[in-house]
């Protein structure tokens, strides 16, 4: 994948930059640490610039964006809590209702998680969705979503250009980034799965 990427960019120079990290925003296997650092890197020996490069991902992003904030416009809550009224959902402890609260705390809370998840590998791109099913208003998600990529995509094309040749030590590092982040996401919707049983076992028995 990475050697497509790279020639996508060689060929296409801002262009395939947008079309990638659009792309990226909706298929988070791919990675973004390749695409920006190498457009960083280009900056170095072709006509591009920092400015330039982080512009047109950020491009990419918002297009990205907002295709899966569509998506989860159509994922009502009434019909996830359809969904959950299936016989396993309801085996894991998962009711009604739930969806509704989950709605709630991110109409209240979804901001700032729309604002900071863009600088966190996968959520990232699937904060998006949460952000469609909660209808949060449409120009405020647009200028969440375009300050917190404009921060992860000048950071990362930024470090390109300075690693020039060895650009793709970044990719190392983002790697253990999304490595360990993923881990700590895992963890923790496993504890807050837990927790949430536990509740639901202690409700019922009483």
């Amino acid at each position: 994948m990475q050697e497509m990427i790279i020639e996508i960019i060689n060929q296409a120079g801002y262009i395939g930059i947008c079309i990638l990290i659009a792309l990226e925003n909706i298929f988070p296997p791919i990675p973004s640490e390749i695409i920006l650092s190498f457009g960083g890197f280009m900056t170095t020996y072709t006509n591009m610039n920092i400015a330039g490069v982080a512009a047109v991902a950020t491009i990419g992003s918002i297009l990205g964006a907002m295709a899966l904030y569509g998506i989860g416009c159509l994922l009502t809550p009434e019909r996830l809590e359809k969904l959950l009224n299936k016989k396993l959902f309801g085996i894991l402890g998962f009711k009604k209702g739930d969806i509704s609260k989950t709605v709630k705390w991110f109409e209240k809370h979804g901001k700032k998680a729309i604002l900071f998840g863009r600088c966190i590998p996968i959520i990232r791109s699937l904060i998006s969705i949460p952000a469609g099913m909660a209808k949060i208003n449409f120009f405020l998600f647009l200028l969440y979503t375009a300050i917190g990529s404009t921060v992860w995509n000048v950071l990362l094309v930024s470090i390109g250009a300075f690693m020039g040749n060895s650009w793709e030590k970044v990719i190392y590092y983002f790697d253990m980034y999304s490595s360990i982040t993923v881990f700590a996401l895992g963890g923790t919707c496993i504890a807050v799965f837990l927790i949430f049983l536990k509740k639901r076992i202690l409700q019922e028995g009483n």
